[in-house]
């Protein structure tokens, strides 16, 4: 167990396998933290139901197109269920190690697991984070296996996993219009598994040293992110990291590997990162997947003579395992699905 960062470790000293090799070292923090505004989307008419959503589908291309992502606004899930999941999170990682040990696990296909860094046994160098991972879809079906502590972790996860199912759902509907697919294109196989990444990024002796997590894209169709009050989260735009000022219960959209595969590249997630800092930070990543046995392939309506189909069709757990044997590496993940030209 000496492998988890919140076990054994005094936090005085970096252990030598958690040192990332300097060329991808994060900036030093002793320079001027830049925030970037990100593009925030007001989803209320969508919420209650507006006939004509098409100025917010194009707002929503528009985000993706220039920054990869977004954040919403009045996106149907109570600001106070917000702070009742990050609060529970919190509550987890700050439980005596035994407690939290319970629950630890090397399968990364496991339902409820808590680990370190990405996947520890694949590493050269480890990331600097704990995490906890549980699938939550359907709810009836896996809360009985949730953490039983907290007291109220099941209760306040069950009814959050729900509304940001719902809100997803509603998202992916809006990105299918824009794409020109049926509504209910991503209803059914495409998004029949749901995971909650809880992530805990524990104060590190020297950021500059260390990563939360590097450069990736998530592997999946769309995570919906909700990342605290304190910054860490950074994307990749025009060659430059850039700092993403959080919210206070605000909801960062994602887009996932799936979904650009599924588009044909029409649609293309963003390579982004997390950064070590000298605080301790938790978030909550809501991410909705194919099931495993599911076929993906890009869209027949995204496909013709002029844009022809740059992924083969594959199953989710095929991609999964590429994914996960590369280490989350971008180019080493998709390169077996692509089709060369």
């Amino acid at each position: 167990m000496e492998k988890l960062v919140f076990y054994g470790f005094n936090h005085q000293h970096i252990p030598p396998s958690f040192i990332i090799h300097p060329e991808k070292r994060p900036r030093k923090l002793d320079l001027p933290v830049v925030y970037h505004n990100t593009p925030i989307i007001d989803l209320k008419d969508c919420v209650d139901g507006a006939l004509d959503r098409s100025a917010t589908i194009q707002q929503i291309f528009k985000a993706i197109e220039e920054f990869g992502f977004f954040q919403l606004v009045n996106d149907g899930v109570h600001e106070e269920l917000m702070e009742e999941a990050m609060e529970v999170s919190k509550e987890f990682f700050e439980m005596p190690v035994e407690d939290r040990l319970s629950l630890y696990c090397e399968d990364p296909m496991h339902p409820v697991r808590v680990s370190s860094s990405i996947v520890y046994e694949n590493e050269e160098v480890h990331y600097w984070r704990d995490k906890l991972r549980h699938l939550c879809h359907p709810v009836e079906e896996f809360k009985h296996l949730w953490p039983s502590k907290p007291t109220k972790y099941r209760e306040v996860i069950a009814a959050y996993s729900v509304k940001v199912r719902a809100l997803a759902l509603k998202l992916l509907e809006l990105i299918c219009e824009g794409l020109g697919l049926q509504p209910d294109y991503f209803n059914g196989e495409l998004s029949q598994m749901q995971s909650i990444l809880i992530n805990h990024y524990p104060p590190s002796p020297d950021p500059s040293l260390t990563l939360g997590l590097p450069k990736h894209i998530d592997p999946n169709v769309i995570t919906i992110l909700l990342q605290g009050d304190s910054y860490g989260f950074q994307v990749l735009k025009d060659g430059e990291w850039i700092d993403v000022k959080p919210l206070p219960n605000t909801h960062l959209v994602v887009l996932g590997h799936q979904l650009q595969i599924i588009s044909n590249e029409k649609l293309k997630g963003v390579e982004h990162r997390v950064v070590s800092t000298n605080v301790s930070r938790t978030t909550i990543a809501m991410q909705i997947h194919p099931s495993m046995d599911c076929v993906v392939e890009p869209a027949k309506e995204v496909i013709d003579e002029g844009n022809p189909a740059k992924y083969r069709s594959f199953t989710y757990q095929e991609f999964v395992d590429s994914y996960l044997t590369s280490v989350i590496d971008t180019q080493k993940s998709t390169k077996p699905f692509k089709i060369l030209a």
